[in-house]
């Protein structure tokens, strides 16, 4: 057998296996933080989360999928560990990468939602002041 479709069959469970695990593992936990984000807002915060889940899957096994191919046939067993190592470190390095930028862009959101439900007025109300009477 060509070590070359080895290292293929070996790669692909791997790394989709990798991609829906921390898939779930993003969408179980973050699904707290967007309750947060979204101040209680259950249903936007579901419906984001599956977004995300759906935007995350799409990117990353379509990275997978561009991935796969070597570039020179692999000769050797050495050869399909290097090749293996190579692609599935560097699919955990874009799925770190992805989850960090949701991260970060989710922590904005957060941030203004925050700010924007602790703005005071600058002076607190002191009563209510009388119309102006109609100028002639």
């Amino acid at each position: 057998m060509d070590l070359t479709v080895v290292s293929y069959a070996v790669y692909l469970p791997v790394s989709i296996g990798l991609t829906v695990w921390v898939a779930r593992t993003l969408s179980r936990n973050g699904r707290i933080f967007l309750h947060d984000v979204f101040s209680g807002d259950e249903k936007l915060a579901d419906a984001v989360n599956h977004l995300l889940v759906v935007g995350f899957y799409l990117v990353n096994l379509g990275f997978v999928a561009l991935w796969m191919k070597t570039e020179q046939a692999v000769a050797h067993t050495r050869g399909v560990f290097d090749a293996l190592s190579t692609k599935v470190g560097t699919v955990l390095l874009v799925l770190g990468l992805l989850h960090l930028i949701n991260v970060y862009v989710l922590n904005k959101l957060r941030r203004r939602g925050l700010m924007d439900s602790e703005q005071r007025p600058p002076v607190p109300p002191q009563g209510w002041a009388a119309p102006a009477a109609p100028r002639a």
